[in-house]
């Protein structure tokens, strides 16, 4: 004859661990994403800062966050010179 008592002792122990791995489970899952977030970062070439994106004008640039260099990606230097000279700013007079 079994005992209900220990069975529903039993089934909420289970239920108890149960939640507890879950829980170990989505805080190692959290730490792991934030360290593949670490890891993908872009360092800064000057002093390996972390480069932030940034919108200057609707065109995306890398700002480091420890020098404040400005970074530009393939053809953004070209979108500003080109923004610039359709507003006749001082940059494309630069460079125009």
């Amino acid at each position: 004859m079994s005992n209900p008592l220990r069975e529903r002792g039993n089934a909420h122990e289970s239920e108890y661990f149960h939640r507890k791995e879950q829980e170990l489970i989505a805080k190692m899952k959290a730490k792991l994403e934030d360290e593949n977030a670490r890891s993908l970062a872009i360092k800064c070439p000057k002093c390996d800062g972390t480069l932030v994106e940034s919108d200057f004008e609707n065109i995306k640039i890398d700002v480091c966050d420890k020098c404040s260099g400005v970074w530009l990606d393939a053809g953004e230097l070209t979108q500003v010179v080109n923004q610039e000279e359709k507003d006749g700013g001082w940059f494309g007079k630069l460079f125009g």
